[in-house]
């Protein structure tokens, strides 16, 4: 229990591939625990409507909420994203750039910006036509599975390294 608060607040060390995967579930479940069981009761979620105003009100307020509960969430990311790139002797420039591209793309959402009323009053939410918009999605999509490889399923660096000690053999990988 000690060693949970450093996992997802600090950015020193390393961490391996198991601990990575374990501690991004575990975040994952708690922020889906936060958005569906304790906000949508409470009316922040999106709800169903006949109404076309109120489902784009709803819809809107939920791109609100998430975005807050990103920001929220976005040390304990970083962390265990930057911290899994020091195990592959990385600076984890690539995560924090990720995070921030992820940032932009929620808030964008949260704006309105990339999608039509007309769109959502029509029972669907689908971007605006145009270029830009759907070659970011795929430039992101790509960026996302290069970082799901390289952070999930790439082994690091053996030994020690500038970032501290081989956390399979036994180091100290999170500072205590």
């Amino acid at each position: 229990m000690n060693n949970l608060v450093p996992l997802y607040t600090s950015l020193d060390g390393r961490i391996g591939r198991k601990t990575w995967w374990l501690a991004s579930i575990g975040l994952a479940v708690a922020v889906l625990i936060v958005e569906f069981v304790i906000l949508t009761p409470l009316g922040f979620g999106p709800m169903p409507s006949a109404d076309p105003g109120a489902m784009a009100a709803a819809i809107h307020r939920s791109q609100w909420i998430s975005l807050i509960v990103y920001i929220i969430v976005g040390l304990p990311i970083l962390a265990l994203g930057v911290k899994r790139r020091h195990d592959k002797d990385n600076n984890g420039l690539d995560v924090i750039v990720f995070y921030g591209i992820a940032l932009l793309i929620n808030l964008a959402g949260a704006l309105g910006i990339g999608y039509t009323d007309t769109d959502i009053g029509n029972g669907t939410i689908l971007p605006m036509p145009g270029m830009p918009l759907t070659i970011i999605n795929i430039l992101f999509g790509i960026f996302s599975i290069y970082l799901l490889v390289v952070l999930g399923f790439l082994k690091g660096t053996t030994g020690t390294n500038q970032y501290g000690p081989d956390p399979l053999l036994g180091g100290n990988a999170v500072p205590a």
